[in-house]
């Protein structure tokens, strides 16, 4: 009998980070019981590679992650038994990149600059310091955040009609304008959900079993597209909006508590007999 194995996938900011604080501690037990039961949590989300290295040390993660809503794939070298093919060596990873790069959606935005420039900010114009005072984030971490590779976030700061037209307009452009949780996020069409299609392929192959299934967890419009794409979706309650609409009806939950106490909450639910045996296993050595 063939056991089916679990891939995780997960959001950052209002999921496994709490949306106000940033601090993933109502979940480390539950990701310490996910490492001994050797069940892979692929961070996918907006932040920056900067962020995510930073992150994922701090998480205690030695998975690929997935930045900047699915434009690249950063694989430490050696996660499997060979390069995957259409990827590139960059540092100690191995590198799938799905978008253009950061400069051309900034070329873009300049060509609408006489009609809107005055009504949002980029990250590209904005200091380290007004980063810090928009999102909380200390100086070192938006340091990290406006280290983009493939997109450029804006905040809006003009009405829902001139909003509509901007983004009417950038999609006739070519680029793809996706909402995050406190910011649009202008880019290529890549979205977090043919990222998890394309590394979950990835880890078939590896594990030579068609028997693998995926778990999304996310809070955000961004998120959407991986909620579709996954074997099981779990949105993430969160604290300042609503839970977007996803068409799927199938293996589908929300859950009741908010940001990473719901994320654990949720896992638990899900894995709770993995969990429960690996817990065990790992106490009687």
């Amino acid at each position: 009998m063939t056991t089916k194995k679990a891939i995780i996938f997960s959001d950052l900011d209002g999921t496994l980070l709490d949306h106000y604080s940033y601090q993933s501690t109502a979940a480390e037990l539950t990701l310490q019981q996910l490492r001994n039961a050797n069940i892979p949590v692929i961070l996918n989300t907006s932040k920056t590679f900067a962020e995510l290295e930073v992150i994922h040390a701090e998480l205690k993660l030695d998975t690929p992650f997935i930045i900047e809503n699915g434009a690249a794939i950063f694989i430490p070298i050696n996660t499997f038994n060979s390069q995957p093919e259409d990827t590139e060596i960059i540092g100690n990873y191995w590198v799938k990149s799905f978008s253009l790069p950061r400069q051309h959606w900034l070329n873009l935005l300049s060509e609408l600059s006489a009609e809107f420039s005055q009504f949002y900010r980029g990250f590209s114009s904005l200091s380290v310091a007004e980063l810090s005072d928009i999102t909380g984030l200390d100086l070192a971490q938006a340091e990290r955040a406006k280290q983009r590779q493939y997109g450029e976030p804006i905040q809006w700061l003009g009405d829902k009609v001139t909003k509509k037209a901007f983004i009417e307009q950038l999609v006739e452009l070519g680029a793809s304008v996706v909402h995050g949780g406190r910011f649009i996020h202008i880019e290529g069409f890549c979205d977090k959900g043919q990222a998890l299609i394309w590394l979950t392929e990835q880890y078939r192959e590896y594990y030579n079993s068609s028997s693998v299934y995926t778990i999304a967890l996310g809070d955000g419009e961004n998120d959407t597209p991986m909620l579709e794409a996954a074997d099981i979706a779990v949105q993430i309650r969160s604290p300042v909006h609503d839970f977007p609409t996803l068409y799927r009806q199938y293996k589908t939950s929300q859950s009741r508590l908010y940001g990473p106490q719901g994320w654990a909450e949720s896992i638990q639910q899900l894995l709770a007999e993995q969990l429960l045996a690996a817990q065990q296993g790992s106490h009687s050595i």
